[in-house]
């Protein structure tokens, strides 16, 4: 978690000091592509501030109105985040490019639009390379798809997907607006926006996708329930674990709920006990589950 937000403090720190440098050399050069970049380092700004409040506020403690806790704040916010980049970052991008295709106005003199765009690089680029080292500790020998469907933290990958889009959209500005400029053809910065507002767009499904998922609740991986009714089944008093129903609160929060066949010959005092004993056992191996429903079949 702490390496998680390292890359968002440094995704923070860039995209903020970008953001104005891009609107103003959008506005003096009249670059649609690049006031579509301001636009898109502003969202980003945001949208690093949210998942931040969203890690703040998964750490609040339970009480009586949410007895379970906060911590699915972090994958309301982090939907939210989904919808702003889609909203936000892409249409508003693809709008201004549309918008600049049909009035194409040629371009003044680029020179600190260059300049601003591979400052940018050099920052988003950064901000990138500190968001993939902090993912790829997670990873654990996955794939990077495999990885994000198992993730339950989407801040460990959002921020790869922000920067990673940022980085690919400088580039598509940076090669557009020199063909447009150098072939005194307009239309192709507008066409630079709406090709970074696709992106957008396909970045901000896949979050919502993953965000959506851990939102309504997702479950332990089938290895660690094999892990879990092994673990029961040790107990002398049992005879075998019917079923496993769990649900993830935050990426360090699980609830869990067993219902479990206990030996015909014991008696209520003795089933108390197998239940304190599996329930300690639980928690002890598997420290990321903070609540042990057990229901005796």
């Amino acid at each position: 978690m702490n390496n998680n937000k390292k890359s968002i403090y440094s995704a923070l720190a860039a995209n903020l000091l970008i953001a104005l440098t891009k609107f103003i050399a959008g506005s003096f050069t009249n670059s649609s592509s690049m006031i579509s970049e301001g636009i898109h380092s502003t969202v980003d700004t945001a949208n690093q501030l949210l998942i931040l409040y969203g890690l703040r506020r998964s750490k609040k403690a339970p009480d009586k109105s949410h007895p379970f806790g906060y911590g699915k704040e972090l994958y309301f916010w982090s939907f939210v985040v989904s919808i702003l980049i889609f909203g936000l970052g892409g249409a508003l991008s693809i709008y201004q490019g549309i918008a600049h295709m049909r009035q194409p106005q040629l371009m003044t003199d680029p020179f600190w639009n260059y300049i601003v765009l591979i400052l940018s690089l050099i920052f988003e680029g950064t901000s990138f390379i500190i968001a993939l080292k902090a993912f790829n500790k997670t990873r654990n020998g996955l794939g990077w798809w495999d990885t994000i469907i198992k993730s339950k933290d989407p801040s460990s990958f959002l921020v790869v997907f922000e920067d990673g889009a940022a980085v690919a959209g400088l580039i598509i500005v940076m090669i557009l607006m020199a063909l447009s400029h150098s072939l005194k053809i307009p239309e192709l910065d507008g066409l630079a926006s709406i090709i970074v507002g696709l992106l957008l767009v396909f970045v901000s499904f896949i979050l919502a996708r993953e965000s959506r998922s851990l939102l309504m609740g997702e479950g332990i991986a089938s290895e660690t329930r094999n892990k879990i009714a092994a673990l029961v089944e040790q107990d002398i008093c049992v005879l075998k674990t019917k079923n496993i129903l769990s649900t993830y609160q935050s990426p360090e929060d699980v609830i869990l709920m067993l219902i479990i066949d206990f030996k015909d010959d014991l008696d209520t005092e003795d089933i108390t006990m197998a239940i304190s004993r599996i329930r300690t056992s639980i928690k002890n191996e598997f420290k990321f589950i903070h609540y042990v429903i057990i229901q005796p079949e």
